[in-house]
């Protein structure tokens, strides 16, 4: 990796870039051969979340989808706007509904994935 790559000849004085130039005459230089070209390039990009599950643990859904108790109350009639559910993420990076998190600190205060001292970091709207 110590050479460079010759992927054009723009390094060249000008004089030896023009074609049939008076000054190379004497001596004809073959041009360098490009070891490769650049045809087509495709940028690809991974993304991932900050949080170790996507999942809520408790109630099983997806956490950007609304938890049970928010389901139920989309799904009571002349209730047509969306019903936004938020999450709770822990310092232990694992996230749960809100509502379904709330409802385990009232039994026990543990984290239901890792069994460690449960404590807030942040909520965050979907």
């Amino acid at each position: 990796m110590s050479e460079p790559m010759d992927t054009d000849n723009t390094d060249a004085p000008l004089e030896n870039q023009i074609e049939g130039s008076s000054t190379n005459t004497t001596k004809k230089e073959k041009p360098k051969k490009k070891r490769f070209e650049i045809k087509k390039w495709t940028a690809v990009a991974f993304w991932s979340w900050d949080q170790t599950n996507e999942t809520c643990a408790i109630c099983r859904n997806h956490l950007m989808e609304p938890c049970i108790d928010c389901q139920g109350k989309a799904e009571q009639p002349g209730n047509s706007e969306q019903i936004k559910c938020p999450r709770a993420i822990g310092t232990c990076n694992h996230s749960f509904h809100l509502h379904c998190i709330s409802t385990w600190i009232k039994t026990r205060n543990s984290c239901p994935l890792d069994s460690g001292e449960w404590s807030l970091k942040e909520i965050v709207n979907n």
